[in-house]
Formats: C-alpha cells, sequence, structure tokens
C-alpha cells in the first residue's frame, strides 16, 4: 500500500512539474449596462491568450461562475490542459473592464511544425457592401480603418502571422465572390500573393452597419433617440500558392449610436474608438484575432524560393517569420493542375532534397544541402517547406 502511495505521489509530482503557469489579461466593454457579461467574456478573451502562448488554442469556454472557471473539460484544438484557473486583478474604467487571470497549463508538444512560424498575411481593403448605410456619421472610411486596425493587432497581439497591408484601393474580391467565380479568386489571390511576397491574403466584406427600429431611450423623451447600430463582417483567407480558401467566419454585433443624426464622425479618432459602438468593433476585433490564430496556427509556413545556386537556396522566410540557423527544410516543386473544366487544383512534387539555414536576414534564409549535393532540378519560385 505505501508502495503504491508513493508511486502516486511521483506521477502527480512529475505530471504537475510540466505545469507552467501563464498570466495574461483580457479586457471587454460593458454593453447595455451588463458589467457582468462583459467581465466573462474579459476573462474567456484572456484564458484563451494564456492557452494560445501556452502552445494550445481553446475552441471554446463555456462556463464561467462568479468570476472563477468551474468547467474541468474545455475543448482544445491543439494541445495542453487548464489545471486550475484564478482571477488575479479587476479594474473597471469607464465602461471597460479589464481582469488579469493566472492560469496552470499543461502544455503538451506541439502537434505542427508550422506553428514555430509566423506566416505573412495580406490584408486587403475591406468592402461596404452598402455604401448608403454610411450616410449617418459619413463612417465610409470604416472600409481602410477597420482593417488598418486589424493588422496592427495582429502584429501586436497574435502568435502565428505576420501582417502586411493593401488598402489603397478596393480588390476585384466582392464581385468575383457575389458571381461565385472561384476561379478568378484563386487567380486575383495567388497575384497579390506574388506582388506583395505574402504567404496567405485576407479579403472582407463589411454585410451591415445599418440602425435597429427600436429607439434604447424612449423613455427619455428630452433627448434625441438613441438607435442601436449593426456591424456585420465576413472575413476570407486564402492560401497564396494554391489560391484555396482556408479559413471562412462571420462576426455578427450591435451597440449604440451615442452620436446626432447629423454629426460627422471621424472613424479614425480616439473619440470614435471609446464611444459603444468602436468598442463594440474593437471587441470584435479581438475576437477575430483568436479565432485566426487558432486556425492559422498548424496551416504550412510556405517559402517562396528566390534564389537558387549550387547547393545553395534562398527563401523568402527569416527571422520576422521565427526561422533560425540550424532549422532544417524539404523542398517542393509547385506542381499545380488544370482540369478539362478548367478548374486549377493546387499540387506539390516532394523532391528528394532536405536543406539546412545557414543564416538568416530578417526577411530571407539562406540554407544549404548538408552532403553538398547539387540541387539540379529546384527552381526559383519552388517552395521550401517544414515537414
Amino acid at each position: 500500500m505505501r508502495f503504491w502511495f508513493l508511486c502516486l505521489c511521483s506521477i502527480l509530482m512529475s505530471f504537475s512539474s510540466l505545469a507552467q503557469w501563464y498570466e495574461t489579461q483580457g479586457q471587454a466593454f460593458i454593453t447595455n449596462g451588463n458589467a457582468q457579461a462583459a467581465r466573462t467574456l474579459a476573462m474567456e478573451n484572456a484564458l484563451k491568450k494564456a492557452l494560445l502562448v501556452a502552445g494550445a488554442s481553446v475552441s471554446s469556454v463555456q462556463q464561467v461562475v462568479n468570476g472563477l472557471l468551474t468547467q474541468d473539460d474545455i475543448s482544445i484544438r491543439a494541445s495542453g490542459s487548464v489545471n486550475s484557473f484564478e482571477l488575479v486583478s479587476e479594474t473597471r474604467q469607464g465602461k471597460t473592464i479589464t481582469v488579469q487571470i493566472r492560469a496552470d497549463i499543461f502544455p503538451q508538444e506541439k502537434q505542427c511544425f508550422s506553428s514555430d512560424y509566423r506566416k505573412s498575411l495580406l490584408l486587403t481593403r475591406s468592402n461596404l457592401l452598402y455604401r448608403e448605410q454610411a450616410n449617418i456619421g459619413g463612417i465610409y472610411d470604416i472600409e481602410t480603418e477597420v482593417v488598418r486596425r486589424l493588422a496592427a493587432k495582429i502584429n501586436n497581439e497574435g502568435h502565428y502571422l505576420d501582417a502586411k497591408l493593401a488598402i489603397g484601393k478596393k480588390s476585384e474580391f466582392t464581385r468575383l465572390n457575389k458571381t461565385l467565380q472561384a476561379e478568378r479568386i484563386k487567380e486575383l489571390t495567388m497575384s497579390l500573393s506574388d506582388i506583395t511576397d505574402t504567404q496567405y491574403v485576407m479579403f472582407s466584406e463589411i454585410q451591415d452597419i445599418s440602425f435597429d427600429r427600436e429607439i434604447t431611450n424612449g423613455w427619455q423623451f428630452w433627448q434625441e433617440d438613441v438607435y442601436q447600430r449593426h456591424f456585420n463582417i465576413n472575413i476570407y483567407i486564402y492560401n497564396g500558392n494554391s489560391g484555396e480558401q482556408v479559413f471562412y467566419r462571420q462576426y455578427r454585433n450591435i451597440a449604440p449610436w451615442a452620436y446626432t443624426k447629423r454629426a460627422q464622425v471621424s472613424t479614425t479618432s480616439h473619440t470614435f474608438w471609446t464611444s459603444e459602438y468602436g468598442n463594440i468593433i474593437d471587441q470584435t476585433l479581438n475576437t477575430m484575432i483568436t479565432d485566426i490564430d487558432e486556425n492559422m496556427m498548424c496551416q504550412p509556413t510556405r517559402g517562396k524560393i528566390i534564389q537558387v545556386a549550387g547547393n545553395k537556396v534562398r527563401f523568402n522566410l527569416g527571422k520576422k517569420h521565427g526561422v533560425k540557423v540550424g532549422d532544417e527544410f524539404s523542398l517542393l516543386h509547385s506542381n499545380n493542375y488544370i482540369s478539362d473544366s478548367g478548374k486549377v487544383y493546387a499540387g506539390y512534387n516532394v523532391s528528394n532534397y532536405k536543406v539546412k539555414v545557414t543564416s538568416v536576414s530578417q526577411e530571407s534564409a539562406l540554407a544549404i544541402t548538408p552532403d553538398e549535393e547539387l540541387l539540379g532540378n529546384i527552381q526559383i519560385s519552388d517552395i521550401a517547406v517544414r515537414y
């Protein structure tokens, strides 16, 4: 009996020694005076951040009671589990609640090599589907500001992506998407990826910024009516090498519009982003970052070969993507083919070559074959990938 007790203690001590504490912060905006809902949302946001940093990603946090996690079973997309969870601090400033949480997480070995590297993602200008909805407030520049703000958040708060912007003008995506021209979307994606030297391309459509008909302060007859305003947005992410869609999601939210009907509002202003409507958009962007990180972490990080010489290759992944000296890559030949119906299908031929990185710059890496074997049939625009 004593022997089994000692064995059990040993196992528990060994298991707990693998656990690591992660302390993270989450924020949420109080909508319609519901502070408890905002508090719950802030804690869920903080826990998701902790899981992502630990190498796991949580797809749902379903039960929070009195600010403490009571559900042991959490749905984890990658790997890892939460042993314990506690609230460290909570502050409230205006209508924003900020919480600091500490989670005891058992991170396991990551299930994908790709999560070691940051993928380059091009964010294109969003398309406001019904421009007349922007008349009240004159918020036409929401098309660019939402994407600009999302890119900054991805680079500052995300873990697996390096965002670039292309918001000078609208792309043809919405027209092609509306007419179901999937092959033309593939061509557009691959073209933008090639021009901007990025691995993935994101398009977005702002579906709805209209007003609800129901007045939120109808009993206050001496004030101007305050209406709820929608913010609905769809995002689409495509693989730049193949043109195939890898992620799609819809987001729907609503918040009071605190401005008068004739007020002209700049979406670049601090006043707008601290308003209830600006805050609900910001909250939506935070959710988007978590979703994108979770779904992109195991997407392949593919580098395009930009130089070949003897037994050396240079490809467009570098320090900013997490590549280090000594990392090993396999080389692939792109082999997209077109069916009789005209559809383009992505394909890759895996070569026999493996290369090891010998030097890294910010945006590229130089690698050689370990046995100095000449890279006979490797060409520019072929692919380097870690498998």
